[in-house]
């Protein structure tokens, strides 16, 4: 799910936004290298978020497999 999540992330700059559309030169440069900074940090919050719940899926089972144990 994950996965799925950050190709869609990264595949949505394509083109130029609608947000620039109608600037020319530096204005439309600089309007596309925030769209594409923006995106990287959406990307960035994704995987933060994926790594954040494989920690907490990893001691969780740490936790269960403790509780579960014969002595």
């Amino acid at each position: 799910m994950f996965l799925i999540w950050v190709i869609a992330g990264a595949a949505s700059v394509s083109g130029t936004p609608e947000e620039c559309r109608g600037r020319t030169g530096d204005a439309l440069e600089l309007c596309n290298d925030a769209n594409d900074v923006g995106t990287t940090i959406g990307v960035g919050l994704i995987i933060g978020l994926w790594a954040a719940v494989d920690v907490i899926l990893g001691f969780t089972y740490v936790v269960y497999r403790l509780a579960s144990r014969r002595t």
